[in-house]
């Protein structure tokens, strides 16, 4: 990668380079959304530029709103690690990836500042505008990495980003009293919820057993779209809110 390079979008301060990239397999149509999961942003910064740790985001924003970008898009960060979309891989190729600023889920997870998610709009705007990336691929690392990750967690705003035009977003069914799925379940409708799941991205196997992998795909759809109640277990908010989602995914 070259030494230096011209920041891809206006809404970037500062740039500050990162070593850890290589090249891009296919171009890039996802927008990933990471939290930094560091105790404070300059630790998390110096992390993502720092040859040993083989980690890196494309942009990178403090809680104050200040954009730095790490890596030029055309290049492939190091940011999704093991994980799978749409039945691929190699969501590092297929990917831009902005970290935001937040201790994390072991670190005091807390809210993220206006000023902070009004930089994640202006930018993620900027990107899926440019790059024409579909609403239904403004992702969380915990979308393509379910059994690893948490982030950005269900304190992250989406239905904000949705109203700015940024990403797939219903209004979650609210929770109450109905049928539901769990761990141990099995037959039919745990396959038809494997499916739906499967069929909106997730990387779910369709066995008609509700296991632990299941389990963790269900909580981390629940982090992003129905972030209420975040448990695991496929309620009838859950199922509903898929449901709607899928019916109402852009084509």
């Amino acid at each position: 990668m070259q030494k230096d390079f011209r920041a891809d979008s206006t809404c970037v301060s500062a740039i500050s380079l990162s070593p850890n990239v290589s090249e891009r397999a296919c171009p890039a149509d996802i927008l990933l959304l990471h939290y930094t999961g560091m105790i404070d942003g300059p630790s998390a910064l110096s992390w993502l530029c720092n040859p040993e740790s083989k980690v890196s985001s494309h942009y990178f924003i403090d809680e104050a709103g200040n954009v730095t970008q790490l890596v030029p898009e055309a290049v492939r960060a190091h940011h999704a690690g093991v994980s799978s979309w749409e039945d691929t891989t190699d969501i590092n190729s297929r990917s831009i990836g902005i970290a935001i600023v937040n201790p994390g889920h072991e670190h005091v997870y807390r809210d993220f500042p206006e000023a902070q998610i009004a930089a994640v709009i202006d930018l993620s705007w900027d990107i899926v505008s440019r790059r024409k990336i579909k609403p239904q691929h403004v992702l969380a690392h915990s979308d393509v990495a379910p059994a690893r990750k948490q982030d950005p967690g269900e304190k992250f705003p989406w239905e904000e980003l949705y109203e700015a035009g940024i990403g797939h977003w219903i209004a979650p069914v609210s929770i109450g009293d109905g049928a539901l799925l769990q761990p141990g379940d099995s037959g039919p409708a745990v396959a038809a919820m494997q499916a739906a799941l499967r069929d909106y991205g997730y990387g779910q196997t369709v066995s008609g057993t509700f296991d632990d992998p299941t389990m963790v795909v269900v909580t981390a759809f629940q982090r992003h779209f129905r972030p209420a109640r975040v448990d695991g277990v496929a309620d009838h908010s859950t199922l509903r809110t898929l449901e709607r989602l899928l019916s109402s995914r852009p084509s």
